[in-house]
């Protein structure tokens, strides 16, 4: 069991932590025609909206308030309302995420008093989702969490349907924001391999997977999951949850429709891809397919391609609790070392990972222990690059945010495949340059002048 050790520095060097709003937003991005709305100074939303452009590539649909200063100071509940009621006549969203910043947090506004008071004076169509995610707390994975927690609450029966009423060919999804689109993606097709239907919570393979759309722009998400779907969770017959950080949400999910739930720490390692399989092949009543039995016999046999380049090998990673969980469970699958550990929030989580101690804390920490252990490859978003350069080491990007990198949306972690591709990538980083078995030149070679050839290291010996 991992120690979770706090740095007690009055300052953060190069942050790991991504803020709260940009988690809950992320989430929110996930659902159909809906739009997050953060409750703030307009600088908030515009941070959060140049971060998710440059690692997704992709126009973002998020709207603020917009905040002044005299509402700064005097209260921004006559904002607030101008603002939803802006959104709602000029988008027509389906979903609005109402997202706190910490501006309105310090403030003491009461979002939920302003909304009740915004619906008795209009009857909208649009479900206005509130959540409290205060930039000054956690991270991007909590404030995605409470976000998931919120929409369970919000748009999810309270009610436990006996087993006749299911539909013994659904099931849920609660994907961590571990995930990207390509994840969820791949999950997707996995579920759908055994004749089931997945009902995803957020969809974020739909909305930011990088397509293009004959529409074009859009001032809400192009795809993710609706509303009635959403409200049909409670007929599924299996609830499959992939990161701790969605516990509280799992809670909540089984708590109001009676749905059981299995739940992985990630979708990397064998041990849980293997959990994974064999519960849809429950539910589903059929055997697994032969092509997901062909995918967990090359990830067998890269394993034992890739043992001497990978085993052994020391590595450091900075990143958020579930991936970081996911990362480390993966690491001893393979044989390598995860010699230095960092993340950003504490949880319990973190005590499951395979590593004398787990520091909460930022970049310059990990590059501190990185360096003292020696380690060989560094794991984190783009902000570790600078790190990766002093310690003179490579660095592969994982988590958010990836800037100076192509194709963060489209990169596979999970299933047998992923893990696979994730392990030749490893081995090819730490395989030594030129290692192999030199060519042969035979002595009696002549060149054309009719020199002989320099001989070259006999096989012989």
């Amino acid at each position: 069991m991992a120690r979770i050790v706090q740095t007690n520095k009055p300052l953060s060097v190069n942050p790991l932590r991504v803020s709260q709003p940009m988690g809950a937003a992320l989430a929110f991005l996930g659902l159909a025609r809906s739009l997050p709305l953060e409750h703030g100074a307009q600088g908030c939303t515009a941070f959060s909206k140049v971060f998710f452009t440059r690692h997704f590539r992709e126009p973002i649909p998020l709207q603020t308030t917009a905040l002044d200063m005299f509402s700064s100071v005097l209260g921004g509940d006559e904002r607030l309302q101008e603002g939803l009621a802006t959104v709602i006549d000029e988008h027509r969203p389906e979903v609005i995420g109402l997202v706190t910043t910490g501006l309105v947090e310090m403030q003491g506004a009461d979002i939920r008093r302003v909304l009740r008071s915004f619906h008795a004076g209009r009857c909208e169509s649009a479900s206005v989702i509130a959540v409290n995610t205060p930039d000054t707390l956690g991270g991007l994975e909590s404030g995605y969490a409470l976000a998931v927690q919120a929409i369970i609450e919000a748009l999810v029966p309270d009610a436990v349907l006996p087993a006749a009423q299911r539909a013994h060919r659904q099931v849920n999804l609660l994907a961590g924001s571990m995930l990207t689109p390509a994840d969820v993606e791949a999950i997707r097709e996995w579920i759908e391999a055994f004749g089931l239907q997945a009902v995803i919570l957020p969809d974020l393979a739909d909305s930011l997977d990088g397509h293009l759309t004959p529409q074009g722009y859009s001032t809400l998400t192009s795809g993710g999951t609706s509303r009635q779907a959403i409200a049909a969770m409670g007929r599924s017959a299996l609830t499959l949850v992939i990161g701790d950080s969605l516990g509280s949400a799992a809670d909540l999910l089984q708590a109001r429709t009676g749905v059981p739930d299995l739940r992985l720490p990630g979708l990397t390692a064998l041990a849980d891809c293997d959990a994974f399989v064999q519960a849809l092949a429950d539910v589903s009543g059929r055997p697994v397919p032969a092509r997901i039995l062909r995918q967990r016999e090359q990830l067998l046999d890269a394993l034992v391609d890739s043992y001497v380049p990978v085993g052994g090998a020391r590595i450091a990673i900075g990143a958020d609790a579930d991936q970081l969980v996911a990362l480390g469970r993966f690491l001893d699958d393979i044989g390598a070392r995860l010699v230095a550990a960092v993340s950003p929030c504490r949880t319990a989580a973190l005590q499951a990972l395979n590593v004398e101690e787990v520091v909460v804390g930022d970049f310059e920490d990990l590059e501190e222990r990185a360096r003292a252990a020696g380690a060989q490859l560094l794991i984190g978003n783009s902000h570790a690059l600078q790190s990766a350069e002093r310690l003179g080491i490579p660095l592969l990007r994982a988590g958010f945010p990836q800037y100076d990198h192509y194709g963060a949306a489209a990169r596979l972690w999970v299933g047998y495949r992923g893990a696979r591709q994730l392990l030749f990538e490893l081995a090819n980083l730490f395989a030594p340059r030129g290692a192999g078995i030199a060519p042969y030149h035979s002595p009696l070679r002549q060149d054309f002048d009719g020199a002989a050839a320099p001989s070259a290291r006999s096989i012989s010996a």
